[in-house]
């Protein structure tokens, strides 16, 4: 197995002093296929110390915010920094101590073989015996809503146990703040990043997720992250087929007015004339603004691409900037020799007197 260089874990967290510590001893610092395994723990906003005993505990680094920005942010400022850092492949794993380190080497491989640029680490959530009934039901449920919207079968779709390479992460911009995980998936799918799903282990947690306060809250909100990350890449699809939806009820109440108007003569239920034409207008309207969206998603795209060629140049810029640092910090007396002579060389060629 070739070598993709450095592999780096990023554990977006908030409040974990209790477990990050055992998290971090458990994770490989030696991978199959990688030189090297760093550790950045992003902290969000947490109040007991929990960026603290990640740099006892071994962490490479941490990135604080000082305020809580939400797991969606989190994850994206791991993301930028383990790119910054020269990461090849990026591993994210929560801080909870739920996910099993020693899955990391099967949950890379995919990516080291070429067979994808994105792997999923999949729970399979129905055979957890720990999950509940209902929290069982609602992930299956929440996969199969999400394997809908990206057009693809997605066994886990709220595991955080997932493996990037550079090149995905480069092309990755998740817009919502509550969690990432169905938006990342259903901007991979359409943009057609290649996806792959390994199964992995994980533990019970004691504490209670910090992610939504209850889980009908978790399924509100999940629910509308879904549809706004799939009417952001498929807005003409959304919108013509809720336009089509009041077109078609338009129609039929006016169908309903013109009915009764034949048959008494024209006499009453002017209301129905009023709402089917209500609804028609609105059914137009809402199509129209379907095309609209379709031309704005269209220059959401090329502005992603400039974003990726964006990160590209400056990550390319800061690890030249680092080298050369590190060349003048250890450039030898033979080398500074060299490069005088070379520049009394040159002020000979042009007649400069000092030379």
């Amino acid at each position: 197995m070739r070598s993709r260089g450095k592999l780096v874990i990023q554990i977006p967290c908030h409040d974990e002093a209790e477990s990050i510590e055992k998290t971090i001893a458990e994770l490989p610092r030696v991978v199959d296929g990688f030189d090297e395994v760093e550790v950045i723990v992003v902290d969000d906003g947490s109040t007991d110390g929990t960026a603290e005993v990640a740099l006892r505990a071994g962490a490479d680094a941490v990135v604080r915010s000082a305020q809580r920005e939400g797991l969606a942010r989190a994850f994206c400022r791991g993301i930028d920094a383990a790119l910054a850092r020269g990461a090849d492949v990026i591993v994210n794993t929560d801080g909870d101590y739920q996910y099993v380190a020693a899955c990391i080497p099967d949950l890379v491989r995919p990516i080291l073989d070429g067979r994808a640029e994105i792997v999923v680490g999949d729970r399979a959530p129905a055979d957890v015996a720990h999950f509940s009934r209902s929290k069982r039901r609602l992930q299956g449920l929440g996969s199969w809503v999400v394997s809908l919207a990206a057009g693809s079968h997605i066994p886990d779709a709220a595991s955080g146990f997932r493996a990037i390479s550079r090149h995905a992460a480069l092309r990755l911009f998740v817009h919502g703040d509550f969690t990432y995980t169905h938006e990342m998936l259903i901007h991979a799918v359409r943009g057609r990043i290649a996806v792959a799903h390994v199964p992995v282990e994980v533990r019970s947690t004691r504490r209670r997720s910090r992610l939504a306060r209850s889980m009908f809250g978790y399924v509100g909100t999940s629910a509308v992250s879904i549809f706004r990350a799939y009417a952001m890449y498929s807005p003409l699809r959304v919108f013509v087929t809720i336009g089509g939806v009041l077109t078609l009820g338009g129609f039929a109440v006016c169908a309903r007015f013109l009915w009764f108007y034949l048959e008494n003569g024209g006499a009453g239920h002017v209301q129905s004339l009023l709402l089917g034409v209500l609804l028609l207008v609105l059914g137009f309207g809402t199509a129209m603004l379907g095309l609209l969206a379709d031309v704005i998603a269209g220059n959401r795209r090329l502005l992603e691409e400039l974003l990726r060629r964006v990160r590209e140049v400056e990550l390319a810029q800061n690890q030249d900037r680092a080298m050369s640092d590190t060349r003048d910090a250890t450039t030898s007396p033979a080398d500074i020799t060299v490069s005088r002579k070379a520049a009394r060389s040159l002020r000979a060629a042009v007649g400069d007197p000092s030379s």
